[in-house]
């Protein structure tokens, strides 16, 4: 069963991923950290906004999808929401499975779906004052697309 945490707090990624099953002979992981700079503008943070119940529940979708698809031992997904800073740890998908080649691919679709499928809200905060809503991003989608191709 994927183990599914979004919240505010910050994560170690070592600890994080010590927790995957211990038979596994691969474990592939993403960690996405907060930019500095979006556009050519520097930016001074961002906050992820999401809706309690309905992401835990597209995020567990997604996982159960990865590992059944994939055969996976285990998988973890943590996700962060508040406002962060460039260089904060925003999110972590791992996968663990008997070969690399099922973690790194499950890994993969793991972060490609969450991308688009996630109802996370982005809003960046630029050092020149201004801000914007992150809109999705149509290469976002096109990653995501090509694992329904397959």
């Amino acid at each position: 069963m994927p183990r599914i945490i979004v919240g505010p707090a910050d994560f170690d990624p070592g600890t994080a991923l010590a927790t995957l099953e211990a038979d596994a002979g691969a474990v592939a992981s993403f960690i996405g950290i907060v930019r500095g700079i979006a556009d050519n503008r520097p930016l001074t943070a961002l906050t992820l906004e999401h809706y309690p119940g309905m992401t835990e529940q597209a995020l567990a979708t997604i996982a159960n999808t990865a590992m059944i698809r994939w055969r996976l031992l285990d998988c973890l997904i943590i996700h962060r929401t508040g406002r962060l800073e460039p260089g904060a740890r925003i999110v972590l998908a791992a996968a663990a499975s008997a070969h690399r080649g099922d973690a790194i691919e499950a890994m993969t679709f793991l972060i490609d779906w969450l991308k688009t499928d996630a109802p996370f809200w982005k809003h960046e905060e630029f050092r020149d004052g201004t801000a914007r809503w992150v809109a999705p991003r149509e290469t976002d989608q096109s990653a995501r697309d090509r694992w329904i191709e397959q």
